[in-house]
């Protein structure tokens, strides 16, 4: 069974086909939000701490890192600002990350202030990139999100999306880089652009699972991209999408209505023994007006498997 693991310091999860659902925090990240990007900028991360701990409130699995903010200041070199982001999430929680950027630089420099055994977001199908980023991965011992797409884009057909992930994972085979290190984004694209969307990515996600054995992500809200009341085809696709094996989504936490669907689907495919997140989650909250039942506090790692490292730092692999 593929068994992806990540850590921070003190705290071990598994992304796994036997596992709960990793919900992938998305809101640490300015691409879009002009304000944050604003604030990042000019030093402010009171926004990025509060974003921290709501997620963490609201029952993320793991935090995204993303510090691109080009959009305000194409200037601005982007390691350091990682750094600094990187630095304050670890003071603040000890949940595991995600590094998420398209600088090689600012890669390396995160890995190196990154506690445990953080997730490199991402590596693409150009060749450019995997001569970049699998050595890396290589020396850090660490997980990383493999794309499918290549120097030729983004193809709408689900058949070069799976050849595309199936290059990357050959490829990382060449630096020693095992299956189960390696978690691919089929790509979700636009229901309300394309209509086969959808069952496009449910139908990859169960052959990456059943052909290359390795776990997967994807961008969940791009689903619905486009579209009114995005949050319930979100949290239409969130189950359906975990039925067909996919095992992680990059996502907001934050979202009661997809949170929800995200733990009933543990429930029903068995990742949630006796229940237990689920009732320690919903049995004191009364529903609102909305229907939705709001979410009590919950321990992020005993929502998503998580396990404490017995205060241990986490180490890092330099083969």
């Amino acid at each position: 069974m593929t068994r992806t693991v990540v850590a921070s310091a003190r705290r071990e999860i598994v992304i796994g086909f036997d596992e709960p659902f990793c919900v992938i925090g998305e809101r640490i990240n300015p691409t879009g939000r002009k304000k944050l990007a604003a604030e990042m900028v000019a030093g402010d991360f009171s926004t990025v701490e509060k974003d921290v701990l709501e997620q963490v409130a609201a029952g993320a699995t793991m935090l995204d890192v993303n510090a691109g903010v080009t959009a305000v200041d194409p200037n601005l070199s982007e390691p350091p600002l990682l750094v600094r982001t990187i630095e304050l999430v670890q003071s603040l929680t000890d949940l595991p990350i995600s590094i998420d950027s398209s600088v090689t630089s600012a890669i390396i420099a995160a890995l190196e202030v990154a506690k445990g055994r953080p997730l490199v977001n991402s590596v693409t199908g150009e060749l450019e990139k995997l001569e970049a980023i699998l050595p890396i991965v290589k020396k850090y011992n660490v997980p990383v999100v493999a794309i499918s797409n290549d120097e030729t884009g983004i193809s709408e057909d689900p058949d070069v999306r799976f050849a595309v992930a199936k290059k990357i994972v050959e490829h990382a085979a060449d630096y020693g880089i095992k299956p189960h290190d390696i978690v691919v984004d089929p790509l979700v694209m636009p229901i309300g652009a394309m209509g086969t969307a959808g069952r496009q990515v449910f139908t990859l996600v169960r052959r990456l699972r059943e052909e290359l054995g390795v776990n997967t992500t994807c961008g969940a809200s791009n689903i619905s991209f486009g579209l009114p009341h995005r949050h319930g085809i979100n949290a239409a696709f969130l189950p359906m999408a975990i039925a067909s094996g996919m095992t992680s989504a990059i996502m907001n936490p934050c979202r009661p209505q997809e949170m929800e669907a995200v733990r009933g689907a543990n429930v029903l495919m068995g990742n949630d023994p006796s229940c237990i997140t689920w009732i320690r989650s919903y049995r004191d909250a009364a529903p609102t007006a909305g229907g939705h039942t709001p979410a009590a506090p919950v321990d992020a790692g005993a929502a998503s498997g998580g396990r404490r490292r017995g205060g241990r730092e986490g180490r890092r692999g330099t083969a």
